[in-house]
């Protein structure tokens, strides 16, 4: 099962990726608009819980198998039916773990209605290890279309069902239905739309083989999401889940906007760099122009939502959201770092040393455990900013060995994202300032938004800014190549 890469098909592929992301957030940002109008904070902060140790058991689901699939040149049917009942035993078992031990977990919390939430929201973990071999075909064979219509779907409908609960007064369950509602409607439709199906034939061989790659994924991505879900469970047993609601919503914005920049283009940079393997400059472009171009469409973005930030979580999500305001405007400088540790780790990853991924992870779990015990005494909005500072310090880290594998040095990706950084920074400066007018906040919103897309549009012309042409040049290409095959 291999696939030729072209750059017309990395490119259609990186647009209709794009597309699922963007219509699914879209569709996930009202939909998540009208509920937090509809529900309370704590409510969002006990699913937001809950979802930590369903998070943390997706990862063994999945086990880095995903990955690994992706990432070896050649395979055969015996690789995914192999995996694919791996990981449904094993999310067997950890089903099992979570349905027992969810009392257990309602003690600690001092939440009595954790317990059945747990055991239902924890079925999605079946849907889980399916969706990630089906995932690896589609990245395979680069049919992000698919991906794009299913999820469309899939949010769509179960959004539908969350308000309507919501509207009801099934409170809490409104989200769950909906979580749950949602990922069985995607398995569903990429399961039907995917010419592939298992042989259901196993082969231990080949699961040591995957593992001897991804237990080690598995291992750095556990680290990872150990430590920021960490945060989450201090917030809820120092604090309360009240203040998890605020903090998870404060998140909800920025990393909508970047998971869809940062998802897309990490989706379609490993099985692309991947097939590069022996072409050391050729990754280098690759991930230069990656840097370069999710940073150049982030980093206003991020600008723009911190200044405006108090304004839109009282327009769209109601007053008595205004905590979440700095917790928002912390996510976004933290959600701006996101493209760069991806590019970096995604080239990492092509070359096949998961084993240098598991060790920045534990230097990074490392330093991010000594920060939090440094700065949780002085409050939840010091903790977060920690958050930041570990991501900034990484960003240097996770750059280190991208110098020996493709030459592409710290003070070349500076270089690169530098002209960005700075236009963002003028942008979001004035952009600020239309807030002293005192206009409604609705016009000042919609001025602000406007004024610093043409401000941050202008000034790319003005200083001819490569991200720009390069994007620019790619829209033309896909739309011409379009125009031939029409023809």
């Amino acid at each position: 099962m291999n696939y030729q890469v072209t750059k017309n098909k990395v490119l259609t592929s990186l647009v209709w990726k794009f597309m699922e992301r963007g219509g699914t957030q879209t569709v996930q940002i009202i939909v998540t608009i009208t509920l937090a109008r509809l529900l309370l904070p704590e409510e969002f902060g006990l699913i937001a819980l809950i979802s930590i140790f369903i998070s943390l058991a997706s990862i063994f689901v999945q086990s880095g198998f995903t990955t690994s699939l992706i990432q070896k040149k050649v395979i055969d049917e015996l690789d995914f039916s192999s995996i694919l009942l791996f990981s449904l035993f094993v999310a067997a078992i950890l089903y099992f773990l979570l349905f027992f031990t969810a009392p257990l977990l309602s003690v600690f919390f001092l939440q009595p209605n954790l317990t059945p939430i747990i055991r239902i929201l924890s079925i999605t973990l079946f849907l889980c290890a399916v969706n990630s071999v089906l995932n690896a075909v589609i990245a395979r064979k680069m049919e992000y279309k698919k991906l794009f219509v299913g999820s469309l779907i899939a949010n769509s409908i179960s959004g539908v069902i969350g308000i309507f609960l919501a509207f009801h007064n099934f409170g809490v369950w409104a989200l769950v239905w909906q979580q749950l509602s949602n990922q069985f409607i995607n398995t569903i439709f990429l399961w039907f739309s995917l010419k592939w199906r298992p042989h259901f034939k196993f082969s231990f061989a080949r699961i040591v083989s995957h593992l001897s790659f991804g237990w080690k994924l598995l291992a750095s991505t556990l680290l990872d999401t150990l430590y920021y879900n960490l945060i989450g469970v201090l917030i809820t047993k120092i604090f309360s889940p009240t203040l998890l609601g605020y903090y998870n919503k404060g998140s909800l914005f920025p990393e909508i906007i970047v998971n869809n920049f940062n998802g897309s283009i990490q989706s379609i940079m490993l099985p692309t760099l991947a097939s590069y393997q022996d072409d050391k400059s050729r990754m280098k472009m690759i991930v230069r122009r990656a840097i370069m171009t999710s940073s150049y469409i982030t980093f206003p973005m991020m600008a723009g939502l911190a200044v405006i930030a108090e304004s839109l979580v009282k327009v769209i999500l109601t007053d008595r959201w205004v905590p979440a305001v700095p917790f928002l405007q912390i996510f976004c400088a933290i959600c701006a770092l996101k493209p760069i540790h991806t590019a970096n780790l995604q080239l990492i990853n092509a070359i096949g040393r998961s084993d240098i991924i598991l060790k920045l992870e534990v230097i990074k779990s490392i330093i991010g455990i000594i920060i939090l015990i440094i700065t949780i005494p002085y409050g939840i909005q010091t903790l977060v900013l920690g958050n930041f500072l570990n991501g900034l310090i990484f960003c240097i880290i996770y750059a280190f060995p991208n110098i020996k594998f493709v030459n592409y040095s710290l003070l070349e990706q500076l270089k690169d994202i530098l002209p960005s950084f700075v236009l963002s920074v003028v942008m979001g400066f004035i952009v600020y300032q239309i807030k002293w007018f005192e206009w409604p906040l609705v016009l000042t919103l919609v001025i602000q938004i406007f004024f610093g897309a043409i401000l941050y549009i202008g000034m790319s012309l003005i200083f001819k800014l490569e991200s720009f042409t390069y994007i620019l040049s790619s829209i033309k290409e896909i739309f011409n190549n379009k125009r031939l095959i029409m023809k």
